[in-house]
């Protein structure tokens, strides 16, 4: 059974960079890093699609074209039951966590990220692999109070997206763990990993 893996964010250019498309930007690492195919728009999803094999195992890597409280809609065709649920792999960015920062985690509930809420609603399950990829800025004394709605929107500045593809090295190596060794080994070894913080 193959894996699939999403990078959630927003389709077009002006939202590239932004802290919402941490998702995309870590994706399109791991598609680099495995020479995986170049992106190719798949009407049956609405998503910019990568097929190919890491490790010896079929993957499907998904950028959703729908916006991010969509993002569930892309999935219909490809996950249509609990065991193929448990292939699935969500990479996005949390709010909550400083930018540089991330956690794995599975079978949690959306945290208000709206991108998962989709995917939770669509698939009726949220026994999936996440990926929570920090987008924080770092918050000044002087800086005033902003709702995340508010900055998730802006751009990275240089500096924070180079430590967002720096990072992404990692969570890659973790992904492919996942897909080497199998659930109950990736659960295993989450036991023994200190959280990754910048």
């Amino acid at each position: 059974m193959k894996w699939i893996i999403v990078g959630l964010g927003n389709p077009g250019g002006e939202y590239a960079k932004t802290r919402h498309n941490a998702g995309r930007v870590v994706l399109e690492v791991l598609r680099k890093k495995f020479d995986l195919p170049e992106w190719e728009y798949k009407k049956t999803y609405d998503a910019l699609a990568s097929h190919g094999f890491i490790v010896g195992a079929e993957v499907v890597l998904l950028e959703p074209e729908t916006y991010m409280n969509d993002s569930g809609r892309s999935l219909t065709s490809l996950v249509k039951s609990k065991d193929q649920a448990e292939q699935l792999i969500v990479i996005h960015d949390d709010a909550d966590l400083p930018v540089g920062a991330w956690r794995s985690a599975r079978d949690r509930g959306a945290g208000g990220q709206k991108g998962v809420e989709s995917i939770i609603t669509t698939l009726k399950t949220r026994d999936f692999y996440r990926f929570r990829v920090g987008v924080a800025p770092e918050i000044t004394p002087d800086a005033p109070r902003r709702s995340a709605g508010d900055f998730v929107l802006e751009k990275f500045s240089v500096d924070e997206l180079s430590i967002i593809k720096s990072r992404s090295i990692g969570i890659a190596e973790r992904i492919v763990f996942l897909i080497e060794h199998g659930h109950k080994a990736f659960k295993d070894s989450v036991k023994k990993i200190k959280p990754i913080d910048p």
